[in-house]
């Protein structure tokens, strides 16, 4: 797994207790501290970005916390972190609970990412349209052999709700993008606390189906090609295929900052944005192309 070592439970450092700026992180005895909370997806390659940033500057603190898109959003808007990372848009209802105290979320595109969806390597099913993995999703297809499987149930795997891969997922995947959709997933449904649960599982798991930011998906577990509606052509996901759009679920990723930002946070975005770019690929995610910077 492109991961870094020891770092599944998505503490880096421990930040001061300072007081917050706004933008700018915390003083903490003469040394900055940030903290940065929020996106699992993001954890593996924000800690790297930290890890980086510090050895250059070894008078900045950087805290990195997993927990999901929606824990690191909410800490945003009161007021509690630096940055939020996010594998989804804030929602209006998000934006509008910062703004009510005091703060204006300022959101900044940090990577690309596919969300792929896996399956265990002996399934013989290598193909799917987005419908039929939102049929097998809402529960209106239980079978593999309906999809051209083997006679075996399907076990639908999905990140908690607080996750926004989840929400990306139902979103764009579920609903198939429509705004007044209203699918909601299987009851069925097995919610993963984790990415890595979610690929431990399917290892193990041969009727199982899942999904995963495509730096989480290693070569034991089978990647399914997708289509964005029948007829349209199948496609794996990949570096390429999220920069030249053919891949269907593929998205931003996000870093949000309470205001503009100021001082050391400032610094470690600007690096994240610009140097930094060049760990994005490492780790299995897609590096910004010129003007998404």
């Amino acid at each position: 797994m492109r991961t870094l070592p020891a770092i599944a439970c998505a503490v880096l450092l421990l930040a001061g207790c300072g007081t917050r700026t706004a933008g700018g992180g915390a003083a903490d005895g003469g040394a900055a501290s940030i903290q940065c909370v929020g996106s699992d997806t993001l954890v593996n390659l924000a800690l790297a970005w930290a890890e980086a940033w510090m050895a250059a500057h070894p008078e900045v603190r950087i805290s990195v916390t997993g927990g999901g898109s929606g824990t690191g959003i909410a800490a945003l808007a009161a007021g509690t972190v630096d940055i939020a990372n996010a594998s989804r848009a804030m929602s209006a209802g998000e934006i509008e609970t910062a703004r009510a105290n005091g703060i204006e979320p300022v959101r900044h595109v940090v990577a690309l990412d596919a969300i792929a969806v896996v399956a265990h390597p002996s399934n013989p099913v290598s193909r799917l349209t987005l419908e039929q993995v939102a049929d097998a999703y809402t529960g209106r297809v239980a079978r593999w052999t309906v999809v051209g499987g083997e006679d075996r149930p399907i076990v639908l795997l999905s990140r908690e709700s607080n996750s926004g891969t989840y929400v990306y997922f139902l979103e764009r995947v579920l609903r198939l993008g429509r705004k007044d959709a209203k699918d909601l997933f299987s009851p069925e449904t097995l919610l993963m606390p984790s990415s890595e649960g979610i690929s431990t599982e399917v290892r193990q798991n041969r009727n199982a189906i899942g999904y995963d930011g495509l730096g989480y998906v290693t070569p034991d577990l089978k990647t399914i090609a997708i289509a964005s509606t029948a007829g349209a052509p199948y496609v794996l996901p990949s570096a390429a295929t999220v920069i030249d759009g053919t891949y269907p679920v593929s998205r931003p990723l996000f870093m949000y900052t309470a205001g503009e930002p100021a001082g050391s946070v400032k610094a470690f975005v600007d690096f994240v944005t610009g140097d930094g770019q060049q760990l994005v690929t490492g780790l299995g995610f897609v590096p910004l192309q010129g003007g998404e910077r």
